[in-house]
């Protein structure tokens, strides 16, 4: 599992900010570095090539840059904007992680620091005529990197903040944190025990949720103190002051609860990372939505329904069910199929009651998940078929559209029924 560290680390990588700073001193450095470079540059060079020119080139450059990152800030607060009002607030963080908008702004304000400090450096005479051809060589490479970047960003810019854009954003943060969760479901500890009469229980000073657990660093704590730790609260609950995050178990709280309550990380909002239940719901939000009065989308909310069934199909996946405990001093409980399915398919069979399309592709979906092992699935399917076929039954009025969903309902759990 990630530390707390480098959990972190991660965080301020996906940031705007940080990589525009990357590339800005990578610009700096660039325009600079033809100072040093200019002695190496045989003398009779910049007459050949007419390295002059680089005056011109690196103010239009600034120019332009200067513009076209202000036009780019705007279409991506804009695509901000159609995300928070079309699809989800929720989803709009993974919006702002996009890695080719972060690349492209980066490569914008780069550039345009680029042709600046270039400006500056030429008035004050510090290139000299054999550091203008580095100059002009680096100002070539520049360009292309620009008209690139230019193409790519006209291309994404089609998609960025779109309906299904952001939805396969959301699937895919989903699908990474489910498969992550499958392959170490109790995040490498050991398999949730009973809690002893004598266990002592560990709480936070602050209200909010997980975003997340450093079960290395409680693993530390267990093994120090010769004790163990019995893990309440995963990435993805709400925490309080008055419910205990963790019990120890042989360790003396009071000189170890700062320490554990350190390995969570508090937050006011959700996290991706080692939450798939926060993926399911907003997947379900983007769906509900799509089923309001005023959207009347009922297509995205079948997509939806679609990816739902992806997500969960993950947990049926064959892998080796003897899982590597590397903290046998840390009982972590694992996160329970049914709370997902409630999360994926609770708000679309209850918003979706009265349109016949969307309980179809539900009670189809839940054959398709019935069918999959271990058994847990069959029970789940068939329970939210049962719900989402009553639902309807208040939401339908016509009889024919009923039977309809009666007789799917009644195939799910049926063994050899395909959908």
């Amino acid at each position: 599992m990630t530390s707390r560290w480098l959990w972190h680390l991660s965080q301020i990588t996906r940031r705007m900010w940080f990589r525009a700073s990357l590339f800005s001193i990578l610009a700096v450095v660039t325009a600079l570095a033809a100072i040093v470079l200019a002695p190496y540059i045989p003398s009779d060079l910049p007459t050949k090539i007419g390295a002059d020119a680089v005056d011109n080139v690196l103010g239009i450059i600034a120019s332009s840059m200067l513009a076209v990152t202000t036009f780019s800030l705007s279409t991506m607060v804009a695509a901000y904007a159609a995300a928070t009002s079309n699809v989800t607030p929720r989803a709009t963080k993974l919006v702002m992680e996009d890695t080719t908008t972060q690349n492209v702004l980066a490569t914008f304000i780069g550039s345009f620091l680029y042709s600046l400090v270039g400006i500056i450096a030429l008035s004050t005479g510090a290139y000299g005529s054999t550091g203008r051809v580095v100059l002009f060589v680096v100002t070539a490479g520049v360009i292309v990197l620009i008209v690139v970047t230019l193409l790519r960003w006209i291309d994404h810019l089609s998609r960025l903040g779109r309906v299904t854009e952001t939805t396969e954003r959301v699937e895919r943060a989903a699908t990474e944190a489910m498969r992550l969760h499958c392959e170490q479901p109790h995040m490498g500890g050991c398999p949730r025990a009973d809690v002893p009469a004598s266990a002592r229980p560990v709480y936070v000073a602050r209200i909010g949720y997980v975003q997340h657990l450093d079960v290395g660093a409680l693993s530390d704590i267990a093994e120090g103190g010769k004790g163990r730790i019995h893990v309440c609260a995963t990435p993805g609950a709400f925490v309080t002051p008055v419910d205990p995050i963790a019990f120890t178990e042989g360790l003396d709280v009071a000189e170890r609860e700062s320490e554990i309550r350190a390995c969570y990380t508090i937050e006011d909002v959700r996290s991706f990372d080692q939450d798939p239940r926060f993926g399911a719901s907003v997947l379900s939000e983007i769906a509900s939505r799509a089923l309001s009065p005023g959207i009347n989308d009922p297509g995205t909310a079948i997509d939806v329904i679609g990816r739902a069934v992806r997500i969960l199909a993950i947990s049926a996946e064959p892998r080796d069910r003897q899982q590597d405990i590397a903290f046998p001093r840390i009982n972590v409980p694992p996160i329970a199929l049914g709370d997902l399915f409630d999360d994926l398919f609770t708000p679309i069979a209850r918003d979706g009651a009265g349109i016949i399309e969307v309980g179809v592709r539900l009670q189809k979906a839940m054959l398709v998940l019935s069918r999959l092992e271990p058994a847990e699935f069959a029970e789940n399917a068939s329970r939210h078929s049962q719900l989402a076929l009553q639902r309807a039954s208040r939401g339908l009025t016509l009889e024919h559209d009923l039977a309809l969903l009666r007789d799917l309902a009644a195939q799910v759990g049926r063994p050899g029924v395909r959908a």
